[in-house]
């Protein structure tokens, strides 16, 4: 037994704000640019609901996987912007989705957030618990963000993305590496005022040692290396830093996926809503092998190493495949 990313789904609002719409802060578009490949980016009405966001990605990623709502008993939500300080955001998506009576609660862990809830959602299964899990990210970032601050202004976007995690045959079995470093905390943090703040330079060198380090890790502990990637995935928050770390590990740049150019920094929706991407752009086949990673406030990092869609989940021979052969 083993597991792996059954399905995915993403929701994006409908407002688009381009480059153009931050002139006002003293910057452009060659600007933006050059310096995070960063194109346009969604933003969420102030009277619009995250959690209805969160259920439209969670439904599509349900669909996706062929997995009925009554065959989820957990769900997790990463977020940090959620509609309510309490509860949790998880309790209202799964009422929505119809779930009836699941445990559901919300992981607070920036933009690691996904991958701490993937890494949960992955043991629920191993020890036999459950054999499918919905795990979401979501995320308003335009409710933390600071307007006239271009460091951080021109980043940042609202999304979800989600995936159904299930029992699978195989014999890759899913690696996480996954940490946290509180000494740091003033580099990236969401203080009283509910304002992000960041030191971009020491985030940069951060974060590119840090996701290159762990996902050399579980590489190793699966046997691989990185020509074994069918996709690498790490957290959409900068071009520069996913193809820094990608140089690091000698990923070839054909094998790893980028969206920020159109959704920007989605803090923990990101890695769900690139893989639900990278599905509808055909990118994936069944038993793919996934390498995501991310880093985030905390700090905290993580790295896996997962399958996509590989076969033999609950009884089924084989997942329905929306995405196609590579």
């Amino acid at each position: 037994m083993t597991v792996t990313l059954a399905g995915a789904g993403a929701a994006l609002p409908e407002r688009v704000l381009s480059n153009h719409d931050f002139v006002h802060l003293d910057t452009s578009d060659e600007w933006i640019v050059q310096r995070t490949g960063i194109r346009e980016r969604r933003r969420l009405a102030t009277d619009a609901s995250l959690a209805e966001l969160a259920t439209d990605a969670c439904a599509q990623a349900l669909s996706d996987a062929g997995v009925a709502p009554r065959d989820i008993r957990h769900v997790v939500v990463a977020t940090s912007t959620a509609d309510r300080i309490s509860p949790g955001m998880a309790v209202e998506v799964a009422t929505r989705l119809g779930i009836d009576r699941p445990a559901a609660f919300d992981v607070g862990a920036g933009c690691s957030g996904f991958l701490y809830a993937l890494d949960h959602a992955i043991a629920v299964i191993e020890s036999g618990r459950s054999e499918h899990v919905l795990v979401c990210g979501a995320e308003a970032l335009s409710r933390i963000t600071d307007h006239t601050d271009r460091n951080t202004a021109v980043l940042l976007g609202d999304g979800a993305g989600a995936v159904v995690v299930s029992k699978a045959s195989g014999s890759l079995r899913p690696a996480f590496a996954l940490g946290s470093d509180g000494t740091q905390i003033e580099l990236l943090y969401v203080g009283q005022d509910r304002l992000l703040r960041m030191r971009g330079r020491e985030i940069f060198e951060n974060a590119v040692d840090l996701m290159a380090g762990h996902t050399q890790l579980v590489l190793e502990q699966c046997g691989l290396g990185p020509d074994d990637l069918d996709l690498f995935v790490a957290h959409q928050a900068n071009s520069r830093i996913v193809q820094a770390v990608r140089r690091r590990l000698g990923v070839s740049a054909d094998r790893v996926f980028l969206n920020v150019d159109k959704v920007a920094n989605t803090s923990s929706a990101s890695i769900p809503l690139a893989l639900a991407h990278a599905n509808e752009q055909r990118l994936l086949h069944p038993g793919a092998v996934l390498g995501l990673t991310a880093f985030g406030a905390g700090l905290s990092w993580g790295a896996g190493i997962i399958t996509w869609k590989s076969p033999a989940v609950h009884g089924v021979d084989e997942l329905p495949v929306s995405g196609g052969e590579r």
